[in-house]
């Protein structure tokens, strides 16, 4: 690849993404030798892989994980969603930068900060990115027993994970925190991207809409690897109703986390989303828009903590010793 691409920035990624400029494919080829295979040329030269092929995602993300964040086990069932590495990654950002608010402008790191991944999936992707970028502690939840065993190997061939991630069955999948999160315990931030297809057949119209979108085909019957399994994907009444029952537990656990929040992947599922806080009365909500190529989505973000104590958060847990 030309070395102008190489440092070329990618529009709209924040500026602590690691791929905030284009890959380096030829690098990133040598530490991952499965992406070689898939490295040519596209329809204008440029030297890419076929974004509409899931083996090509997948062994460009895992890639991703081992050149840029020293990740050198990466692996779950082809089945499973193979998360975009960039797009993840710009949640944990813009969330680090909400947390600052709280820290006298400074980015908190290291293990005094808790964040709660919710539905972490097989690949442990959210924790995986908070962990090696800003070296937080991790609590990962998922309902599905499989892939907690596939996030536990993932966590235990890396050393830089051990320790620091924390799985937990949620074996009520109506529930959010409830029988996960204790009474006890205190977060710095919960996190979410909840499944936001409502049906099978809307999952299958999202994904075909997808390869479409990225190869200018149709095709009758996509692969759902492309885009996972049913408990990833799908959630009755969508993602409103998914992030309903959040914004509803999320009150009853208003003390124990400083910034709740979620991901909302269908902007005019937003006011619906403020509709559901309004009667919580939460003191701050903050919706932060975010971009990864030509896919857009937002964080909506709540706190029931009033100003001056989310101001006060970092030091006064400083001074207790949390």
């Amino acid at each position: 690849m030309p070395s102008k691409e190489k440092g070329a920035a990618k529009p709209n990624l924040h500026k602590r993404n690691k791929n905030a400029a284009r890959y380096d494919l030829e690098a990133m080829c040598k530490a991952s030798g499965a992406l070689k295979p898939f490295v040519r040329p596209n329809k204008y030269g440029a030297v890419s892989i076929d974004f509409s092929d899931p083996t090509a995602i997948r062994a460009l993300n895992t890639a991703i994980l081992k050149f840029y964040y020293g990740i050198d086990y990466w692996s779950f069932p082809e089945e499973n969603l193979c998360p975009p590495i960039p797009g993840r990654a710009e949640y944990i950002h813009h969330m680090a930068d909400l947390l600052a608010e709280s820290n006298k402008g400074e980015v908190p790191t290291g293990e005094a900060v808790s964040c709660l991944d919710v539905g972490t999936g097989a690949s442990c992707i959210y924790p995986i990115i908070a962990v090696t970028e800003y070296e937080w502690k991790a609590i990962a939840t998922e309902t599905n027993p499989e892939s907690i065993k596939s996030a536990q190997k993932i966590i235990d061939h890396n050393p830089s994970l051990k320790g620091k991630v924390k799985l937990r069955l949620q074996e009520h999948p109506d529930f959010i925190y409830k029988n996960v999160l204790g009474r006890s315990e205190r977060l710095d931030l919960s996190i979410c991207n909840p499944p936001f297809h409502s049906s099978e057949s809307e999952a299958k119209k999202g994904t075909a809409r997808k390869v479409k979108n990225l190869s200018g085909q149709k095709s009758a019957n996509p692969k759902l690897n492309f885009s996972g399994i049913h408990q990833e994907l799908i959630y009755k009444g969508g993602e409103v109703e998914f992030i309903k029952q959040m914004i509803k537990e999320s009150k009853s656990y208003a003390i124990n986390c400083l910034w709740f929040s979620t991901l909302v992947s269908k902007e005019a599922n937003l006011k619906h989303v403020y509709k559901l806080l309004k009667p919580q009365a939460p003191k701050n909500v903050e919706t932060i828009n975010i971009r990864t190529g030509n896919k857009a989505s937002r964080i909506v973000a709540w706190s029931f903590f009033s100003s001056e104590q989310r101001k006060n958060w970092f030091s006064e847990k400083a001074n207790h010793g949390a």
